[in-house]
């Protein structure tokens, strides 16, 4: 037996004994699971029991931020660099699997499988548990000593890659990123590493506003000023050439909109809670803007590890709170509720 984590329901989270994975098959790897960061994805499953039209019908162990040892290998264990797998290694795990042969997949775009697996998202089990079998090819080996969240933290910096990618950032652009959770951190990072100057970073809480500025970002709080008036002051009416909305997707849909300069590009990274997107058809339609949904993150692992092994992003300054597994319920509870200075949970199993 071991020990994990399951959603019965809304912000029901139980800590309980559960079967031990078996052997790995052909292809896969027994997972000794280090450390699993709490996203805001999370989140949304744990305030409402679905996320979008999935709705979780049966108890689900949540996480999809994780790395761990390999603890097994089965046949073929080949990694995510097409290099051979063996016990002892420290990995951080790709949470999607993708089938490889739908329509999307041939065309490159694995993100879009239409028989994609992802840990922890209804109804395929997630990492808050102790050991679990993930596919070879999902893992991406990190120098021995590295801390296991940093490997669980590539997804979040993969998936601010994707965002990035997708505004099409270029050198001297300027940029404003609406919401300074740990996916907007992200992304002001990646973006300045890109060329981006300044960039803006919209939030309401002041300690995730003072992160942005030490991380490089000009911090804008969006309940003492109008964050759209602050951007367009500073830019001298213009507006900025890509505005990236990675916050709970309300009105900062809009506000993302009109800080965005005319022929300028509109990337969308939040999910909404009510699973709409409210934006005044007007404002984007006069603009003439690029607007570009992001769909999690493909082809990234590589390039986070890099970016993580020169120092080009800072990945331990986004984690505020470590618990153990035993008390997950505890450090969803403070995740959900913004307290105490939160930015990334991490758990540590």
């Amino acid at each position: 037996m071991m020990m994990g984590v399951r959603l019965y329901g809304p912000s029901d989270l139980r800590v309980e004994e559960m079967p031990q994975p078996g052997a790995p098959g052909p292809g896969q790897v027994l997972l000794r699971v280090k450390a699993v960061g709490v996203c805001g994805s999370d989140l949304h499953t744990y305030h409402d029991g679905r996320i979008g039209d999935t709705v979780v019908s049966s108890p689900l162990i949540l996480g999809h931020e994780f790395a761990g040892i390999v603890e097994a290998v089965g046949a073929a264990a080949v990694d995510g660099c097409g290099r051979n797998l063996l016990p002892g290694a420290l990995v951080a795990v790709d949470p999607a699997w993708p089938c490889g042969h739908c329509e999307p997949c041939r065309k490159g775009h694995p993100n879009l499988c239409l028989d994609l697996h992802f840990a922890g998202h209804y109804p395929d089990p997630g990492a808050l548990c102790q050991w679990m079998l993930v596919p070879a090819s999902a893992c991406f080996p990190m120098p021995a000593g590295t801390d296991p969240g940093v490997g669980a933290l590539l997804e979040t910096l993969g998936v601010a890659l994707h965002a990035v990618d997708l505004a099409q950032v270029r050198v001297g652009d300027t940029a404003a990123v609406l919401g300074a959770g740990p996916i907007g951190l992200s992304i002001l990072q990646v973006a300045k590493h890109a060329g981006a100057h300044p960039v803006f970073v919209s939030d309401k809480l002041p300690w995730r506003l003072d992160l942005a500025r030490r991380l490089g970002g000009v911090p804008i709080s969006c309940d003492a000023d109008d964050p759209v008036q602050a951007v367009l002051q500073a830019t001298g009416g213009r507006g900025v050439d890509c505005a990236i909305e990675a916050a709970w997707a309300d009105e900062s849909i809009q506000q993302a909109a009109a800080m965005a300069r005319p022929g300028g590009r509109l990337v969308l990274v939040g999910i909404p809670g009510d699973d709409r997107l409210t934006l005044r058809h007007s404002t984007a339609r006069r603009k003439g803007l690029t607007i570009r949904l992001a769909r999690r993150m493909k082809h990234t692992y590589p390039r986070a590890l890099e970016l993580h092994a020169r120092g080009a992003v800072d990945l331990p300054a986004l984690v505020s709170h470590r618990f153990p597994l035993a008390q997950t319920p505890l450090a969803f509870a403070l995740a959900a509720g913004y307290r105490q200075g939160v930015v990334k949970v991490m758990i540590d199993v």
